[in-house]
């Protein structure tokens, strides 16, 4: 199989860079429509359109809710074909941000700029959107004509968010390298269609080797509201190099199990972020992998020193029943999921005791 690269057109990353939106994007289109929720067209609408306005660019907004949900695209695609416009904003986090790209998609493949408010995954640079229904469940993923044109990425916006989201988007980040290691090892397809390459590898190892060195103190920054070099440092491996190695260099069983616990009730009633749940699946994935002991306890300091989970307790299930997590097993471990990429024959079984190990060892840390 070949190797096969796909990236974003224009990544831009800095503390005011949303002001400076207009040139970046003037040539792309005239009538953009801003998906967000009131909360970001609050935070971040007056810079938007401002800077649109400047050059000479009209605005019509679409109101996001929650979840990218099929009917939440629906909503903002008859909006967008309404006022006849010819570009997206999906502004927010990355449910907005998943809707925005779909509804690009759907529109016939026009233009799409992407300005994250907070770091908490890597959906902004991905070629795709993760639709879930109303329960949080995953039901489909439509795949981009190609990825955002546009990822505009204000890390002075970053820094005003609570340090909640760069915690989720450090624990999305975290799987990057381990899961397309395990695509290197296999030979497996990634999501661009091709096979792990040795740049994608060495990008994803990046990400995690900026991640191990300067996740504290830019949490320490976010605590203050400030951007300092450790943030823009973890800013770029949460979205940048994240969102290239989830797509070129591939994902695995951490991504699997992440879906398969968004099906355990206590879970999603808990509100449990992707990338806190991607992080155990992490855990889990070291297990099925056999990694050396070395690495073990250095994902499990990371983890620990962050805040992300390392229990299921921590995940929100506070009462175990063993249907519920074995269903989340089975899920991981079904065809179409990509713990297929550790090892083709991992059953629901394996993934299941690899889940209960993870939990026993984060206790004991």
């Amino acid at each position: 199989m070949a190797v096969v690269l796909r990236d974003v057109g224009q990544y831009i990353q800095g503390a005011g860079e949303l002001d400076n939106l207009g040139k970046f994007v003037k040539k792309l289109g005239n009538k953009f429509l801003l998906i967000c929720s009131p909360n970001n067209k609050q935070r971040i609408g007056d810079r938007i359109e401002t800077a649109l306005n400047s050059v000479e660019k009209e605005i019509v907004y679409s109101e996001f809710h929650n979840q990218c949900t099929m009917e939440a695209i629906e909503k903002a695609v008859a909006d967008g074909t309404a006022a006849g416009c010819d570009i997206i904003i999906g502004a927010g986090g990355g449910t907005a941000i998943d809707t925005a790209k779909a509804v690009a998609t759907k529109m016939g493949g026009i233009p799409c700029v992407i300005i994250p408010t907070i770091a908490s995954n890597d959906a902004p640079c991905a070629g795709l959107s993760v639709v879930y229904n109303e329960e949080g469940v995953v039901v489909k993923v439509i795949n981009m004509v190609r990825n955002p044109d546009v990822v505009l990425v204000d890390t002075g916006v970053i820094a005003q968010a609570p340090r909640k989201f760069l915690v989720s988007g450090m624990g999305d980040a975290l799987a990057t390298y381990f899961e397309a290691r395990a695509c290197w090892r296999t030979g497996a397809r990634t999501m661009a269609r091709g096979n792990c390459s040795h740049t994608s590898l060495a990008m994803a190892k990046l990400c995690y080797d900026l991640l191990l060195e300067h996740s504290v103190k830019a949490l320490e920054a976010v605590d203050r509201n400030e951007v300092n070099e450790d943030l823009e440092n973890v800013v770029e491996a949460c979205i940048y190099l994240s969102g290239f190695g989830a797509i070129c260099g591939g994902l695995a069983a951490a991504h699997a199990i992440n879906d398969g616990l968004g099906a355990v009730p206590q879970i999603h009633a808990n509100g449990t972020s992707h990338g806190e749940k991607v992080a155990f699946g992490l855990i889990a994935q070291l297990i099925l992998e056999k990694a050396p002991e070395e690495e073990w306890n250095t994902v499990l300091d990371y983890i620990h020193a962050v805040g992300l989970p390392s229990t299921l307790a921590d995940l929100g299930v506070t009462e175990f029943v063993e249907a519920d997590i074995r269903r989340a097993a089975k899920i991981a471990a079904s065809p179409k999921e990509f713990t297929k990429n550790v090892r083709a024959d991992i059953t629901a079984d394996e993934v299941y005791e690899a889940i209960l190990a993870a939990d026993k060892a984060g206790a004991a840390k």
